[in-house]
């Protein structure tokens, strides 16, 4: 995973609006939380927000991480005491009608990888919400997409 490493940074959630309902509100507290124990490089409150079956997806194509792979990936990142800083700037969540389900897309801030976003599910399971999949990427304006695509089809030309 091709993650700049960047010493925690000052972590705000009153950027993010607030979520409506109760459910909305808890799943949206889980995600600033697994978001600052990353800015606090602490590895096992960020783990413990993913489900044991969890995948994250980052934002090179090869990156499809399994919760064991991505831990194992990221231990030592986290063993120095610094891990990324990723700041919600906008977040919709919506919930099943059941309220076990919740969906979300978010806007982040992030010193490495500049303007991202993260989509994702979280799940009920008892009386937490844990992060079944996450998905980072770096949005691309249209303006930029025929450039961009020529670079990432030449660098897929390379041997």
């Amino acid at each position: 995973m091709r993650v700049a490493l960047l010493p925690a940074l000052v972590f705000c959630p009153a950027l993010v609006l607030p979520a409506q309902s109760p459910g909305e509100q808890a799943a949206a507290a889980v995600l600033d939380d697994w978001h600052l124990a990353a800015a606090q490089a602490d590895e096992s409150r960020y783990f413990s927000h993913l489900a044991k079956d969890a995948v994250f997806l980052g934002t090179d194509p090869t990156e499809r991480w399994t919760k064991a792979t991505f831990q194992a990936w990221a231990h030592p990142i986290f063993k120095r005491g610094k891990a990324w800083t990723f700041q919600a700037t906008r977040r919709a969540i919506t919930l099943s009608q059941d309220g076990r389900t919740a969906w979300f897309d978010e806007d982040l801030a992030t010193p490495n990888l500049g303007p991202a976003r993260g989509t994702g599910v979280l799940t009920r399971e008892g009386d937490r919400w844990l992060i079944q999949q996450y998905s980072l990427s770096i949005p691309i304006p249209n303006p930029l997409t025929n450039t961009v695509k020529a670079q990432i089809e030449a660098l897929a030309k390379k041997p």
